[in-house]
């Protein structure tokens, strides 16, 4: 039986969590590759009503992940301290996915507590922040806070990876996390001390990495959820999302030790039906606290 607890927010704004948070300090990050589309109005929003307003967030982050469009200049146009993902791989080795530019931006920042919100969002609100920051500062023993929303199939919906992949595979090896609506959400908000302490896959695994590790780390009741509302953003292909799914999927089976032998000089890769081959990229970036 699930264990996942689903926070109520009522009342929780901006100036209420910023009231709530005392000396505790917070980043707000976005990372981002060629969102100039869409990182400017979110980043405003969230300058002047997080940053300016209410001090909630005290480090209003971008990470840019080797973006070719003006992703970098929009978003400190907006507001945002912009950091680029070349300057941490000239320190700490080249890598790339979604979960290293995760790594990347934990390892630049500085607050007590971190809230990631993607970049590609076309409904965020500021208040998602206080939201996604209510558990972690009302219980201490809650160490990561997932999103659960609802996403309109008018846009094409959302969430096929989660539930055809990342869920059933938690309700078979992780049945204490089956109530976990959204466990690949792009909105959530952990404690640094937690997240330090756990390695980062690179590629599409890294949120299920992480809340498998977070679990095996503080059990399962150190994950809770809350419920932003609607969200919507870029809708996938079918086709780009079967790579997420086997890496999703390969991530989830190796950490509940279900992954396949393939042989130490094996390349765990997805084989299309047409012949092509697409390697998993599994790679992972260690823990920020086993750094020297």
């Amino acid at each position: 039986m699930t264990v996942i607890r689903t926070f109520p927010t009522a009342g929780w704004t901006p100036a209420a969590a910023a009231a709530a948070k005392g000396d505790t300090t917070v980043t707000l990050c976005f990372p981002c590759r060629d969102e100039a589309a869409t990182i400017g109005p979110l980043v405003a929003a969230a300058r002047a009503r997080l940053v300016d307003d209410t001090g909630l967030v005290d480090e209003l982050l971008v990470l840019d992940d080797r973006s070719t469009d003006a992703t970098a200049a929009t978003a400190a146009s907006a507001g945002a301290t912009v950091v680029s993902i070349d300057d941490v791989h000239r320190v700490h080795g080249a890598g790339h996915g979604k979960g290293n530019a995760l790594w990347a931006s934990l390892l630049v920042s500085q607050g007590d507590l971190v809230v990631w919100c993607d970049g590609d969002v076309t409904t965020f609100e500021p208040v998602w922040v206080a939201h996604l920051l209510a558990p972690l500062l009302t219980d201490p023993t809650v160490d990561l806070v997932k999103a659960l929303y609802h996403r309109p199939t008018t846009d094409g919906g959302g969430g096929r990876t989660t539930e055809l992949v990342a869920r059933p595979l938690l309700s078979l090896f992780a049945p204490d996390l089956a109530g976990l609506a959204q466990p690949l959400s792009g909105e959530y908000a952990g404690r640094r001390s937690a997240l330090e302490a756990i390695p980062f896959v690179e590629g599409w695994g890294a949120e299920i990495g992480m809340v498998l590790d977070i679990t095996a780390r503080s059990g399962a009741r150190a994950i809770a959820q809350v419920d932003l509302g609607e969200r919507r953003h870029r809708h996938r292909s079918l086709h780009e999302l079967s790579v997420q799914a086997a890496e999703v999927l390969a991530t989830a089976l190796g950490r509940v030790g279900r992954g396949a032998d393939q042989g130490a000089e094996a390349v765990p890769a997805l084989h299309r039906a047409d012949g092509s081959v697409v390697p998993l990229h599994l790679a992972e970036r260690p823990p920020i606290a086993s750094l020297a």
